[in-house]
């Protein structure tokens, strides 16, 4: 098969960026989407020129480093799946393929495709951990857990740190992500003691990264390749709420509500 590729072309931060167009011929449909970048940017490579850079590591839909708007859409056209995942028979020879980094303001980007996404690191560094002695680990039946916990606690594990939810939502908010890694502790025995002034936390940094404010648009949850749900974003406001309460009595800390 044979697509036309208009591709963002930065070559850094503070340069003016352009789509550019490549053919990428004789592409097998059995080919992920990164795999044809990887002929694309060979063919770049022979020519000259220099090739496209995008963010890529495991290539197996866990690490969240891949993120592209593939024709608009955070990810590409294939609901649940990463950019690694995406495979070139989903698309039609003949086809013509935009492909941007992601578009939001606490994402800057720093080449081609590539975006900072350290935001998302300093939100989780803001509260995103158990800091409390625990022990020793114990057994790992010892501690019961209802099942309904446990399983919202690995839903909200899911959360790979992409960046689509911010890339889809018309604010750029990055309601979905924080509230994932909030929701993912705060749905286990060890993370309550912390709960309360975890959220408060992670909800303080996120506006502090300039990420836009949550409409429950509700776009992220369909841009989530691990669809992830927005009753998580519901969740960190209760759990915000109580810890804005227990700030002003003094104790942000409080335990499950």
């Amino acid at each position: 098969m044979n697509i036309t590729l208009r591709v963002w072309r930065q070559s850094g931060p503070t340069a003016a960026g352009k789509f550019v167009e490549y053919q990428a011929r004789d592409i097998s449909e059995e080919m992920s989407f990164l795999e044809m970048l990887d002929v694309v940017n060979e063919e770049l490579t022979n020519t000259g020129q220099a090739p496209i850079a995008f963010d890529h590591d495991c290539r197996e839909g866990i690490c969240g480093m891949c993120g592209l708007m593939i024709n608009g859409v955070a990810h590409g056209p294939q609901k649940a799946t990463t950019t690694c995942q995406l495979h070139m028979r989903t698309f039609r020879s003949g086809d013509t393929i935009t492909i941007e980094p992601w578009r939001a303001q606490a994402f800057p980007v720093l080449r081609d495709l590539c975006v900072d996404r350290g935001a998302f690191d300093r939100i989780v560094q803001a509260g995103g951990y158990v800091s409390v002695s625990t022990g020793n680990a114990p057994d790992g039946n010892a501690l019961p857990i209802p099942k309904p916990d446990a399983d919202a606690a690995m839903d909200a594990a899911a959360c790979i740190g992409c960046g689509a939810c911010v890339a889809a939502c018309p604010n750029g908010s990055a309601s979905l992500f924080t509230a994932a890694k909030v929701a993912h502790l705060g749905n286990l025995p060890q993370g309550q003691p912390e709960r309360y002034r975890r959220a408060l936390k992670m909800v303080a940094q996120m506006d502090l990264e300039h990420f836009g404010g949550c409409t429950l648009f509700g776009e992220c949850q369909e841009a989530c390749p691990k669809e992830i749900s927005i009753d998580s974003i519901a969740r960190m406001n209760r759990d915000y709420v109580y810890g804005s309460v227990f700030e002003r009595e003094g104790s942000a800390s409080g335990g499950a509500g």
